[in-house]
């Protein structure tokens, strides 16, 4: 099943109570929260309090992606600011599979995010932990950048060593209704789209990425 994920990095900081409540409206699937740590990747954007708040305007699944060095001292943090879900990434972690486990007994989704220079192999002995998959179609860090089209052969290869597993793969970067179909023939099931559905009509441009056939 297809589903639509907003990143509230492109969103309107100054109204965000209103952008979630359009995107309730709008019947989107999660909102997807980039948590930056300024070391990670050069922004700094929501932390545990900026999440809490958020948790009052709405029932969203919040999927909260965290680009962060040493995501361990957060994660209870940010299960009691409101996540139901939470993706780490492969490269700010020493100890991936701890990490995992940790997310795990907060009783909430653990995903694993690969930037896209990084190999899928560090993914084998932890497929068995995991409810996602986050490939990077960009460079983390910025929002408005060009897709990067090489990873949609690293979707196929991510969607072959899922198998049978349910997993959802899910792509972040430079999503549009063009690359959104690529990622989707390719196997992705999961879309976070931000400028391309916060700078411009938002209703439209969901309904397009909804439409996009499997």
């Amino acid at each position: 099943m297809l589903k639509i994920a907003p990143s509230l990095l492109s969103a309107d900081f100054a109204n965000l109570e209103r952008e979630i409540k359009q995107l309730h409206s709008l019947k989107v699937d999660m909102i997807h929260l980039d948590m930056m740590d300024g070391n990670f990747v050069p922004n700094i954007t929501f932390g545990p309090d900026q999440i809490k708040d958020l948790r009052k305007t709405t029932d969203l699944f919040f999927d909260v992606h965290m680009m962060i060095q040493n995501p361990d001292q957060f994660i209870p943090k940010i299960v009691q600011a409101g996540a139901n879900g939470i993706t780490i990434h492969q490269e700010a972690t020493t100890h991936l599979h701890r990490s995992i486990q940790l997310v795990k007994d907060q009783g909430v989704k653990v995903g694993v995010a690969l930037n896209p220079a990084t190999s899928i192999d560090s993914l084998k002995y932890v497929l068995d932990d995991i409810d996602m998959i986050l490939l990077m179609t960009v460079n983390p860090g910025f929002g408005g950048q060009k897709f990067i089209k090489v990873i949609v052969e690293k979707i196929k290869e991510t969607k072959k060593m899922i198998g049978n597993r349910s997993i959802d793969l899910q792509v972040d970067g430079g999503i549009n209704e063009i690359t959104a179909k690529e990622c989707i023939q390719a196997g992705a099931n999961i879309l976070v789209a931000g400028s391309y559905i916060f700078n411009g009509e938002k209703e439209k441009n969901i309904r397009k990425l909804k439409e996009i056939q499997f």
